[in-house]
């Protein structure tokens, strides 16, 4: 009886495990998993930015590098958000599609803020790079809260 109890609970986790997986984004050019890297791709140029200013690291040079490849990182994923997108593997909410006009509005106000911090960089001062880096990361945490499931 013991070992039937084992054996029912070791095919339940095996099954619980095999529910797990995430799913893959088997679309012509996996417009899904595209985005998702390329926002990945900005947050490890971002978040080493965050570090230096939570630390009291900051060093202007290196933080301006970030800010500049952050630029280059930053229209990678927009357009991988078309109307047939929506569907596993996204972390996307419907909203994206059915709010359109407040998503476009937030990318908007992403990519300003981002050339607002690329200008603050330059200047090497820490209080204007902190200022505009925080506008940013606001703005991210605005747009995940309403626009990205958890």
């Amino acid at each position: 009886m013991k070992r039937t109890h084992v054996t029912l609970a070791l095919i339940a986790a095996v099954s619980l495990a095999a529910c797990g997986k995430p799913a893959e984004d088997t679309r012509p050019g996996q417009p899904v998993k595209t985005r998702q890297i390329a926002f990945k791709e900005m947050l490890r140029v971002f978040e080493p930015m965050g570090t230096m200013l939570r630390t009291n690291q900051y060093a202007p040079d290196k933080f301006a590098r970030h800010a500049q490849e952050l630029m280059t990182k930053r229209d990678a994923p927009w357009h991988h958000f078309g109307p047939d997108t929506f569907y596993p593997p996204t972390k996307a909410k419907a909203e994206v599609w059915s709010e359109a006009e407040r998503f476009e509005r937030e990318k908007q106000d992403f990519l300003k803020a981002t050339d607002e911090l690329l200008t603050a960089a330059q200047t090497r001062r820490q209080t204007e790079a902190e200022k505009a880096y925080y506008k940013v990361y606001d703005l991210c945490q605005s747009c995940h809260k309403h626009f990205k499931e958890k």
